[in-house]
């Protein structure tokens, strides 16, 4: 299998991304149900808090106060996405029993706690960005105006309604048993919801928290959107080939349940080639947009080399 680990560089600042947000989760959670703190405080790789700090700090976002509210900014982002999890796992859903190394939420409680925990991390969220963007204001001496903080909450939530999340789900469902039936745009389509619509919107967030003008959003959500089909991609890739020790959730399950993914349309060479393709020209898009990120560009390609 085709992996890498990444450089020092990108290793520390993972490492420093991921005890940011961390930490503030640790936090949220601590005034949390037991499934809440359950489901946010299980190891993860935190990809897309990681996008929020890399986009925020490419269009100039500075230290100081903004520094904690672009850390709850990022936090908020991830739990959307741990919500997502516990509900994709869902029996109804992927009927899964294993998530990041662990039994996932229905197995370690119920299902009726982990659907009602996931509908109370939404709430979760709008309360962690509330704070987050309050603090951004005050770091930046109260210029982040409100249609900027509505900008910020709107990427959110669209991203994880039924344009996104939710939408990619639906489809992702519908879609079951059909394996390689489900034509490629549709399939692309599905991806583009289900999985990069909030990689997008973490990308897009970071830009807006730093006060990046229209163009430079528009770039980033080009960057993350490509990205975001990666991800999902190569997971697909890992899925037919990694082990469920190794990828921290089980694994095989795609061709088990007839899912469609690129690997069942064109097999794991050709599914690895496009992720590559579409994270360098996420990389390319930045370049002409005259964004000069290289933690950008290394995330880039560490999300289509990643082990698990």
């Amino acid at each position: 299998m085709k992996t890498s680990t990444p450089n020092r560089a990108l290793e520390a600042y993972l490492s420093d991304a991921r005890a940011r947000v961390d930490a503030v989760l640790e936090r949220w959670g601590a005034v949390a149900s037991a499934p809440i703190r359950y489901s946010l405080l299980s190891a993860g790789k935190r990809l897309r808090p990681t996008l929020v700090f890399a986009s925020y700090e490419a269009l100039g976002g500075g230290g100081g106060e903004a520094a904690r509210g672009i850390a709850e900014l990022a936090a908020a982002v991830e739990v959307v996405h741990a919500y997502s999890l516990v509900h994709d796992d869902l029996p109804c859903m992927d009927d899964d029993d294993l998530r990041r190394g662990r039994p996932t939420t229905h197995r370690a409680f119920d299902v009726a706690t982990a659907t009602v925990a996931g509908y109370q991390m939404v709430a979760l969220a709008a309360r962690v960005l509330a704070a987050g963007l309050e603090a951004l204001g005050e770091g930046a001496g109260g210029e982040l105006a409100p249609a900027q903080r509505q900008a910020v909450a709107l990427e959110l939530f669209r991203a994880a309604g039924a344009g996104g999340m939710i939408g990619g789900q639906a489809l992702d469902l519908e879609a079951e048993g059909r394996g390689a039936g489900v034509p490629a745009p549709d399939l692309e389509d599905l991806h583009r919801r289900k999985t990069g619509a909030l990689i997008a919107a973490a990308c897009v967030i970071g830009g807006l928290a730093a006060g990046a003008p229209p163009a430079a959003c528009e770039a980033l959500r080009g960057y993350g959107a490509d990205v975001g089909l990666a991800f999902q991609i190569y997971d697909d890739v890992l899925d037919a080939t990694g082990t469920s020790a190794q990828l921290g959730k089980t694994a095989g399950k795609d061709a088990a349940r007839a899912k469609a993914t690129f690997v069942t349309l064109g097999g794991v060479g050709a599914a690895r080639a496009e992720a590559e393709r579409l994270a360098a020209r996420a990389v390319d898009r930045l370049r002409q947009a005259g964004l000069v990120s290289p933690t950008l560009a290394e995330l880039a390609h560490y999300i289509v080399t990643r082990p698990n």
